[in-house]
């Protein structure tokens, strides 16, 4: 069996389990925010059970417009908080809390051979640490806070191979960008994607994180990476609780494998208005811009501050150009702190906000007006995705974002002399 089914298989109470297969699995950890889990909660009433299954395993996390950014968020977060409380469910709001699947792993919720479903689509983002972690919809969250289990179909596996090593300022955001490139939004519909490879081997955890975040992107059920030293010393001083690290079998069945030479892969661009839409930064062309987003589940982590910090120290933004830095937790954040970060964003001319999701799903800290262009460490360029339907998003690397923002047109990090 592969990693996905292996996982699947030991949570259902099987020998085996097969692509296609129909089952019933028990789940570690069940996962929602401010915008999914009033509607869960209210289907949870529906099912006239009082209590969760287990409230260690249920976590809500508002993290999508906080701080409350109006009258509507904030009775959002209000329903949301008086159930976690009456409940006695895992709950993080402002001060403690941080972007959800930033959060989750930092504090050791999600651990490897973990089964985590989660009502947001980029729980995927969980698979970095050898889980199987997908994304429902409120209705079955609701369901599987009642039971602690949840219904589905067993995933085929896609192996993705990168050979070679990385070039520099290429991270865990261009080799997904570029695997999307190639396979398109849809090229992993309702498969796992399972991510080896000795550039694999080297990437850090936060580049894995990204990975695995963007899995959906691809289409994908899942993203999984394998549980090797690095996964294990960063759980190491987080897991508060037993876990089981699977491994696929040396046999394993894929429905396809794909290989690619890490090497040749530079960093990559997503232009609009999909994440499949990638050019490298070297055929980018003149792409003046408006903002710059550094943040979000997918690059919020501290990896990701140091490098954007790194491009930007010492220089400045452009005048034309808002430039927004969004650490991915409160812990990242005082890390940030620490480290000098803030402090280098500040005196560039960037603004640093609390961690929360802002401007990825154009909720704030960031709406782009009519004819206006970002670039943005984030997920999604969808049309309207972060305001204006008749604005632009394009998706890169932080260190692509910063250079950007003190360009004032998308470059790379040596166009500002790196």
């Amino acid at each position: 069996m592969t990693l996905a089914e292996k996982i699947l298989a030991a949570h259902c109470g099987r020998m085996s389990v097969w692509p296609g297969d129909l089952i019933s699995t028990r789940v570690d950890l069940v996962l929602s925010n401010d915008i999914t889990a009033p509607i869960a909660i209210t289907e949870f009433r529906r099912i006239g059970v009082r209590r969760v299954f287990d409230p260690r395993k249920v976590v809500m996390v508002p993290d999508h417009f906080v701080p409350n950014k109006d009258i509507a968020s904030a009775e959002q977060v209000k329903l949301m908080r008086e159930f976690a409380h009456e409940q006695g469910l895992i709950y993080y709001e402002v001060g403690q809390m941080g972007i959800e699947h930033v959060l989750l792993p930092e504090q050791g919720l999600v651990l490897p051979g973990d089964a985590v479903i989660g009502a947001d689509s980029h729980t995927c983002t969980y698979g970095a640490l050898g889980a199987f972690a997908t994304g429902m919809g409120s209705t079955d969250i609701a369901s599987a806070m009642a039971t602690g289990e949840i219904w589905m179909k067993v995933p085929p596996t896609m192996k993705f191979v990168f050979h070679g090593r990385l070039a520099k300022w290429v991270g865990g955001k261009d080799l997904i960008l570029h695997t999307i490139g190639d396979i398109g939004v849809d090229g992993a519909l309702y498969a796992a994607m399972e991510f080896t490879g000795e550039a694999i081997d080297e990437l850090s955890m936060d580049g894995r994180f990204t990975m695995a975040n963007m899995a959906i992107e691809a289409g994908a059920k899942a993203g999984l990476f394998y549980a090797d030293g690095k996964t294990l010393e960063y759980v190491k001083s987080r897991a508060k609780r037993q876990y089981t690290v699977y491994e696929p079998d040396p046999e394993s069945r894929y429905e396809k494998v794909i290989e690619y030479d890490a090497s040749k892969i530079e960093p990559q661009v997503a232009f609009p208005h999909l994440p499949s839409n990638t050019r490298p930064i070297s055929q980018v062309g003149n792409v003046e811009i408006d903002q710059a987003v550094i943040g979000s589940c997918t690059n919020g982590r501290l990896e990701d501050l140091r490098v954007a910090a790194s491009v930007l120290k010492g220089k400045k933004v452009h005048p034309r150009v808002r430039c927004i830095v969004i650490p991915g937790s409160q812990r990242i954040y005082l890390e940030a702190l620490k480290e000098g970060l803030i402090e280098a964003f500040v005196e560039a001319g960037a603004v640093v906000s609390t961690p929360t999701c802002g401007p990825c799903l154009g909720g704030y800290m960031g709406i782009l007006a009519a004819g206006e262009k970002s670039i943005s460490t984030t997920n999604r360029n969808f049309v309207g995705r972060m305001g204006s339907p008749k604005s632009e998003v394009y998706l890169s690397n932080p260190a692509v974002a910063v250079a950007s923002a003190i360009v004032g047109r998308i470059a790379g990090p040596e166009e500002v002399g790196l």
